[in-house]
């Protein structure tokens, strides 16, 4: 049985934006002011970006807030909430935003291990989940998805938004691979000599998508696109084997699903993360567009590359403290010396290109890996409480 979605008493889908000040909850209010026919803001989150929460709320009349950091708790700014505004603090007040009776749709765009807990208590509070947090299925998707009835959970990443799209009214028994696509990214196609210079501004200065900090970073060294991996494998059910992962310099085919019979559903459309994130709360319909058409007459061009990857011999890193893990039941990939995590999340978690590796880096990588693997063991345990209290699911017919 799909998951049915309810709506407010005016026929609007009354929304919860989670991480409203970031870029993906910035352009989800944007597109609530150009749908507010459709769509209503009932609950906003902050971590610290307190005044921006009092912007929103006040443009919005919104009837219930949260700021996530119990130190920005009592800003002088909150005073200036509208009256009637429940004011919540630290990370428990963020999930109870996912509870509450006068929320449809919750929008997940919080960094990290918060993300997993918002996002099973809106699963188990019968909400739709629009997924803007990855790292809540790449830590947790054996935990969320079971909890997910078909429909309830929508993706907003793009490239996994396109692929739940080119699934629509077909049988994924007949998939025979996924494409997932990337853009390459800010250094493609550069040499060894010229990324011994680039800069963290280099970095940050994406080519096609307008993204936060850190997501461009990760998307400079293709480590977002590993994460991506490890989520679509939890979302559509699949083997790492079954996704494959291209370049698309242009970033107009978000993703596709080749099928068994040589046909490929690709979806194509402007790099602006309005649509996904429109699509989540429209779906099953679909609604005058918020961003620019692209008149494909003008494009020019759609090319293709391989992306490649680090070779196995760079993960041998003499100041990651080395401990042998049993390889994954998922993916079945060998062992790997990594300090706590499984060796999936380790290999496809930093799928670095080959033409980014420079061995000056070595130390910084080292520490992105220390910090990766604390984050993993961190989010673990939160599973495992979340686990002890969560439902059995109830096998889909």
């Amino acid at each position: 049985m799909s998951f049915q979605t309810t709506y407010g008493p005016d026929g609007r889908l009354r929304v919860a934006i989670l991480g409203c000040t970031g870029s993906i909850g910035t352009q989800a209010l944007d597109v609530c002011r150009q749908h507010a026919d459709r769509l209503q803001v009932t609950a906003l989150s902050v971590n610290s970006s307190t005044s921006e929460l009092v912007a929103a709320a006040r443009e919005f009349s919104v009837p219930a807030v949260a700021v996530a950091d119990v130190a920005h708790g009592d800003d002088a700014v909150l005073q200036e909430l509208p009256e009637g505004t429940q004011l919540g603090v630290g990370a428990q007040a963020v999930c109870e935003l996912a509870r509450r009776d006068d929320v449809d749709c919750v929008l997940v765009a919080i960094v990290g291990a918060a993300g997993l807990e918002a996002s099973h208590a809106a699963l188990t509070s019968n909400k739709r989940l629009a997924l803007a947090n990855k790292e809540s299925l790449v830590v947790g998707g054996d935990l969320l998805m079971p909890l997910a009835q078909p429909g309830q959970l929508i993706p907003v990443d793009s490239e996994h938004s396109a692929i739940y799209q080119c699934y629509l009214g077909e049988n994924p028994r007949e998939a025979h691979c996924i494409w997932l696509t990337c853009s390459g990214g800010p250094f493609f196609g550069r040499t060894r000599d010229e990324l011994d210079r680039v800069t963290r501004a280099d970095a940050l200065a994406h080519p096609t998508w307008a993204m936060g900090a850190k997501i461009t970073i990760d998307s400079a060294t293709l480590m977002n696109k590993g994460l991506e991996r490890i989520e679509a494998m939890h979302l559509f059910n699949c083997d790492l084997d079954f996704i494959n992962v291209v370049v698309q310099r242009q970033s107009k085919i978000h993703s596709m699903v080749e099928f068994a019979d040589g046909s490929v559903m690709a979806h194509l459309g402007a790099s602006d993360m309005r649509i996904p994130i429109q699509f989540a709360f429209s779906y099953p319909e679909r609604w005058d567009t918020p961003a620019p058409r692209i008149d494909f007459r003008e494009l020019g061009q759609l090319t293709f590359d391989a992306a490649t990857w680090i070779p196995s011999a760079v993960w041998h890193w003499p100041s990651v403290p080395a401990r042998r893990v049993a390889p994954c039941r998922a993916c079945s990939m060998p062992p790997t010396r990594s300090p706590s995590m499984p060796s999936c999340t380790m290999a496809a978690a930093l799928p670095i290109s080959i033409a980014l590796w420079n061995p000056a880096w070595t130390p910084t990588i080292c520490r992105w890996s220390i910090r990766l693997s604390s984050f993993a063991t961190s989010m673990r345990g939160r599973v495992k409480r979340l686990r002890r209290c969560s439902p059995q699911p109830v096998p889909n017919p």
